[in-house]
């Protein structure tokens, strides 16, 4: 089991367009085998607050607010400081980030825990909690948005590649957090 940051990137390394946009990604929403097997390995999910309620590719669909398009299924835990006033089936509203991802893994069993989000990632990497990190480099270039991983100020975070998958859909990598 590890904790997993899973995401698609446009290659110069944002994940989603200004103001959280992720329309660039609708024309690569594509049938994917790695990410087929991503979501087979995947228990459960950590997943930020604004990821949880921000735009989403799939918007105008029948799977629009479903963790990956609806190919994936199962409980989500929430990190923010202000739950919403309705509730969500399988998702679980939490304000402290180790208590999350303890519930998270807990849920997850065997499999990984996926987490979601460039800001709780950030947060899961700063307390030494995030293993791995998914990322699917699709080929486009978005020029301005939120980045992969933003540390002001920089930060050096070594990473271990496990495996490389190239597809129709871009080159996936599995990378190691090195600690």
């Amino acid at each position: 089991m590890a904790v997993q940051y899973q995401c698609a990137m446009s290659l110069d390394g944002f994940i989603a367009g200004p103001g959280g946009d992720m329309g660039w990604m609708v024309e690569y929403l594509t049938p994917d085998p790695t990410t087929d097997e991503l979501m087979n390995e995947t228990g459960a999910l950590l997943v930020g607050r604004r990821t949880f309620g921000g735009d989403d590719p799939y918007k105008g669909t029948e799977n629009e607010g479903e963790p990956y398009g609806g190919g994936w299924d199962g409980p989500q835990f929430v990190l923010t400081h202000k739950a919403p006033d309705r509730t969500f089936p399988g998702v679980t509203f939490m304000d402290d980030l180790r208590r999350a991802a303890a519930a998270a893994a807990e849920a997850a069993g065997p499999k990984n825990v996926g987490v979601l989000g460039a800001q709780v990632a950030a947060q899961c990497l700063e307390a030494g909690l995030l293993d791995e990190i998914f990322v699917s480099v699709v080929p486009v270039l978005l020029g301005d948005g939120v980045r992969l991983f933003s540390h002001p100020g920089g930060r050096t975070v070594q990473l271990e590649p496990l495996r490389t998958v190239t597809t129709d859909a871009g080159t996936s990598m599995l990378l190691r957090v090195v600690r």
